[in-house]
Parts: structure tokens; sequence; C-alpha cells
């Protein structure tokens, strides 16, 4: 039995194997019904061929060519997304983008027969995302459980500065992933990889011959034009690369952004070599990147830029001595003015000066203006390039490893981070999207130096609960809950603007059986202050009566029953993004006619190295149970080496915030 599955498993995969053609469906491909290297993989790209090759163009030069063919199978309803396809393209400034779609089928059995549907018209679909971006959908007609769907793009684009990222990994199984990247010798790109997977790499070179149109005047009296036609050759380096059978990769709890540990290869320009010139090294290191980034126009012209704003800042900074007091009244200046487009970028679009008018603009726009302005007043303030969470981390050198700017504040041998384009963001609290490992801070003499974005205070969340149980087991109570920097931030972020009404219904239902009433939040617009939100709640879910006896966690409704870590092994950092510490004191009252019975024991538990800690303290005097309870990571990374041992800590934790008090009829 084991054998006969063992070989229909492998002339499964080897079937597949020898379809790499578009057009080339089986019928045993359609029969099947799960995926041979995952059976729970709700569909599978069965494969994925990409080819970016250099096409000479007259009048152009070099453009960029990918093409790209897939095939997927669903498997199951779940996996009907995998029907759509969208293809992003530039269409910002003078190097426009293309996008073209061809060979959509849907392959379906029916009655034992192959059945193609083509896509139609209303299944493509062609829009404008923002002033920069254009993307090109398609919607796979009549996909059912079992279909096969296929189809082929190509991408033309006259910008050069690096080819897309190639994923070889998806969030179902790839089981076949190919790449072909075709250079001419006037460009050399260096590939970075990322992921846990090798990728096989076969190399080769071919000479290619082009021709280009040369014109001569000539003349006396009079001019004539000729036009002569010449070739050129010139050798293309052939690289491929191939994994194959990439299992899904598969989000978890706190992780950062998967799409970091998903295995893929990136091209970055790194040199260039025209007909008969010298080469230039584009420099691929951090000093040549971020030279490459300041002598752009668009970022150290800008920042140079004066003249826009300097009776106003001197308005605002009249009376004012103290430095921290001058930051402040500039930072929230500027974040009152200003309305960030959502944008990320760090070159200007429209120009600071532009901008400030408009009182809109991009990352860049608002935060270099912020830095000039902090130059102005005397600070020693600079540009920070940052790759946000969505970018992805910048391990490698590159001008594509940044996405945003925002803006460093040396005081006293120590930088201030600031971004103006959060209204709730204060000094060293940068919005969630910025807190990405490292960034880098450019000074005026063209130097550089890494930045650590990590918060390393603990930010706290203080919650004080008073309750009483009467006799027929239903708690009444207050709470006090206070939320400070981090928490504050994402607090206000998210609830700023919501109606008293609605935080209630939120709560009630996070809560289920839980009563809101007198809710209020205080400091809500004062950013300096903790968020303080109050309520009464009422409940008859949280006791449980048997006999003559009452059971309940004495954190109540806060506390916590279900451990995040579920897998057996982890291969991603555990980002908790910043440090935190919550902190409870919570006092209950029992009702009269009971005593307790059983307290939970009292307990501590650290991680190693101080990474985290949570303390449980309980005692009972007279007819009132106190506890005090706080958990603490003390790092907003923990590495995967240590995933058993932080699933274990949270398992204990959870375990005993669960464990109960008993209280019996005296």
């Amino acid at each position: 039995m084991k054998k006969s599955l063992l070989l229909l498993l492998f002339i499964g995969i080897n079937m597949i194997a020898q379809n790499r053609e578009l057009g080339k469906v089986t019928i045993q491909e359609l029969e099947e019904k799960i995926c041979p290297t995952d059976s729970s993989a709700v569909a599978a790209i069965l494969f994925s061929i990409g080819e970016v090759h250099f096409e000479f163009i007259e009048g152009k030069g070099f453009v960029l060519n990918t093409n790209v063919k897939t095939k997927i199978k669903i498997y199951k309803k779940e996996g009907y997304d995998w029907a759509n396809k969208t293809v992003r393209y530039y269409i910002g400034g003078s190097t426009k983008e293309r996008v073209s779609f061809k060979n959509e089928l849907t392959y379906n059995l029916v009655n034992n027969k192959i059945e193609k549907s083509k896509i139609k018209s209303d299944g493509e679909f062609d829009e404008k995302v923002n002033d920069f971006w254009g993307r090109k959908k398609i919607t796979m007609p009549n996909v059912k459980v079992g279909s096969i769907i296929e189809y082929e793009y190509n991408l033309v684009s006259e910008s050069l500065g690096s080819l897309d990222e190639w994923f070889f990994q998806s969030s179902i199984p790839v089981l076949y992933s190919e790449y072909r990247v075709y250079t001419p010798e006037y460009y050399t790109y260096t590939p970075v990889f990322k992921g846990f997977l090798q990728p096989k790499l076969i190399e080769g070179a071919k000479r290619i011959t082009s021709r280009s149109t040369s014109k001569e005047r000539s003349g006396g009296l009079r001019t004539s034009t000729s036009f002569e036609q010449e070739e050129f050759s010139y050798d293309e380096l052939r690289r491929t690369y191939i994994v194959e059978n990439a299992p899904a990769l598969k989000d978890e709890a706190y992780v950062n952004n998967i799409r970091n540990y998903v295995s893929s290869v990136v091209f970055e320009l790194s040199g260039v070599k025209q007909k008969n010139l010298s080469y230039k090294d584009l420099s691929n290191t951090w000093e040549g990147v971020v030279k490459t980034i300041y002598d752009n126009d668009n970022f150290g012209n800008e920042l140079n830029k004066t003249g826009y704003f300097e009776k106003d800042i001197d308005a605002i900074l009249a009376g004012l001595t103290m430095p921290e007091e001058k930051l402040i009244a500039l930072f929230t200046f500027v974040k009152s003015k200003m309305n960030w487009n959502e944008y990320y970028s760090y070159t200007c679009n429209t120009g600071v000066r532009k901008a400030y008018q408009e009182k809109t603009g991009n990352v860049a726009e608002i935060n270099l203006m912020l830095t000039s302005m902090l130059r102005y007043a005397g600070f020693e303030a600079n540009p920070v390039l940052i790759s946000t969470r969505s970018n992805g981390i910048s391990l490698f050198p590159s001008r594509t490893a940044f996405d945003y700017v925002i803006v460093g504040v040396e005081i006293n041998n120590q930088v201030t981070l600031l971004d103006a384009t959060a209204k709730y963001s204060t000094p060293n609290i940068l919005p969630i999207r910025d807190l990405n490992w490292f960034g880098r801070l450019i000074r005026k003499d063209g130097t550089s130096t890494q930045i650590d974005l990590m918060p390393k205070f603990n930010s706290k969340e203080m919650i004080n609960l008073m309750a009483e149980i009467n006799a027929q087991g239903e708690v009444l109570g207050k709470v006090r809950d206070q939320y400070f920097d981090y928490n504050a931030y994402n607090y206000r972020n998210t609830y700023n603007g919501v109606t008293k009404e609605t935080m209630i219904e939120k709560i009630e239902k996070r809560h289920q059986g839980l009563e809101i009433s007198e809710y209020d939040v205080q400091n809500s617009a004062e950013l300096s202050k903790p968020i303080i939100e109050n309520y009464s709640f009422s409940s008859n879910n949280f006791v449980e009566i048997i006999g003559e006896k009452m059971y309940f966690s004495p954190l109540l409704h806060f506390t916590q029953t279900e451990n995040p870590f579920k897998q057996e092994t982890r291969l991603y950092p555990i980002d908790f993004v910043y440090p935190n510490q919550d902190k409870y004191s919570v006092s209950i009252k029992i009702p009269e006619g009971y005593s307790v019975e059983s307290l939970p024991s009292s307990k501590a538990l650290g991680l190693p190295d101080d990474l985290g800690n949570f303390k449980y303290s309980i005692s009972n005097t007279g007819n009132q149970i106190q506890l005090m309870y706080s958990f603490d990571i003390n790092t907003p990374i923990i590495s995967s080496d240590m995933y058993e041992v932080v699933k274990t800590f949270y398992k204990e934790m959870i375990t005993k915030q669960t464990e109960k008090i008993v209280l019996k009829k005296v």
C-alpha cells in the first residue's frame, strides 16, 4: 500500500514537471483532488516561469522586457482568489511602463472531456491607482473546484535601475518556479536573495547582434541628410534560477512582514558601461547608495531650499528659549499644517515649496521640510532613510532598499526621531510602519550612519479593576485603563473620532456577555499625557456556580485563554513591534455568606537574558481578593532560536491566568 502511494505521488509530481508549457493541460491534472506536496492546500502554483531580457529599440536604447507564464490548480473553494491576477505598472514621469495579458484560459473536466473557457472583456480591468501607479487585473471565468487556470503577461519598462522582485515561494505551494535573467554586458546587476530556500543556478552567455541608425548631414549650398544602419554586438549574461516544491509560506503571530521571509531574488543595478565609454560603478555600498540619493535633485536640492517658511517659523519660536520647547513647537506646527497624501517616497514629487503652500505633500516633502525648519532653528537635524515594514528589511545596500524618509535630531549625542506625517506621533514615538530594524542618517557632509529604529523603552498599559460579586454570581465593577507611549499612539490612531456608543459596542463585542456603562476617555488630544479610559461593567459570564461553590478567574474579562504561538517550529523572528508592559491591579469583593476555599498560587517566571517576565501575586484578606499581575516583553524582536522557550513561557502564563479562585458557602 505504501509503495503504491509513493508511486502515485511520484507520478503526480513527475507529470506536472513535464508540462511546463501553457496549453498542455491533461485529464489527469484536472482529476487530481489534492496537492501532491501539501494535502491542506487550497490551490497550488503548478509552475511559474519568468524571463527578463533587454531589447534595443531605436531612439530609446535598451528597454526591459519581462514575460511571465503561470499555471495554477484550484483544489478548494477557498482557493478561488487565485483565479485573479493583478500587475501594477509605473505611469509617473517619463519612464512609463506597459502591461499586457494573453493566453488566459480556465480548464475544467466536463463529461470526461477538457473544456476551455476564454476570458471575456468584462474579466479584464485597467485602472489608475494614483499619479504614479496603474494596475491591470484579470478575473478568470468559470472557476470551480478542480479547475486549472493559465495566463501570461508581459511588462515593458524603460526604467533599468532594478528588476522586479521574483518570488519563488507563496502562501500556497509552488511546485516549480523558474526565473531567467538575461542582461547585456553594458549593465551589471547584483542579485540579492531572501528567504530560506536556495535556488539552483544555471549560468551561460550568448553573443547578441543589434542594429542602430546614425545620421550624417552634408552640405554646401544645399544640405542633405543620410542615414546609415550599423550593427553592434555584445555579450549577454544568462542566469536561470530554479526552485522546486517550495512549501506554502504561512503567516504566524507576531511576524513583521511575511514577505521578508519569502524566498525571492531582486536584481539591483550596480554598474553601467555604455558603448565606447568607461565603466561607471554605482557603488553598491551604503555610502554609495546614500550619495546617489542625496545627489538626486528631488532630495538634496529640496532639503536645501529656504525662503518659504522663515516668517512663520520666527513667529512660532518667538519667546521660546529651551531647545525641547522649540523642537516640540516646530514638530507640532508641521503636523498641524501639513496633510500627508499617503504616498511613500524618499524623494519629493511637487517639491517642498508647493507642498507648503498647498498644505499637502508626500513623506519626503513633509519630513524634508521639517528637517530644513529645524536646521533654521539651530538644530543638528538630518534626514533618515528607512524601509517601511511593508517594503521589507533593508539588509543590503541598494537604492530600492529604502522607500521612506524621517527626521533625526542629534541632541547631547543622542538622536531623537520624528515623523510629521502622523498626527498623533511624538518625539521617538514613530508610526508603526517606520519600526523596521535600521535606517541611515545622512549628514550635511554626505556621510551616513546606521540608526536603530526599534524602541528601547517599555510602553505601558496600566489597568485598575475593582469588582464585586453578588450571591447570584453576577459581577459588577469599574475599570480604569491607562495607555502610555506606543500604546497611547495606537489607541489615538485607532479610536480618536470614534463615538462613545461605537466604543461601548466594540468592548462588549470583544468580551461576550459584558455590559458597559459610564464610558469616557481622557487626554485624546493631549499627546504628552497617557490615554485614560474609564467604564463600569456588569456580567453574568465570569462566575460558574456548581452546587455551593463559585469558580472564576481573578482577571475576569482580561484573562488570556489562547497561546498565539501554535506552530511546532518557527523560522521567523518573533516581532512584538515595541517593548511593552501590561500591569494589572485587581480588587474583588466576594459575596456575603461565602469564603475563599482556594486561591491560585503566586508565581514569577522570566525569559533568558531578561527578554521578558510575568509576576502573579495574589492574596485574600477577609472578603477582599487582591491580585497584582504584570507581564513584560523587554525587547521588540526575539530570535526564532528562542521560539520553543517563548512558546512555553506563554503557555505557563496563560495557565496561570486561567486558574480559578474557588469560593464556598459558609
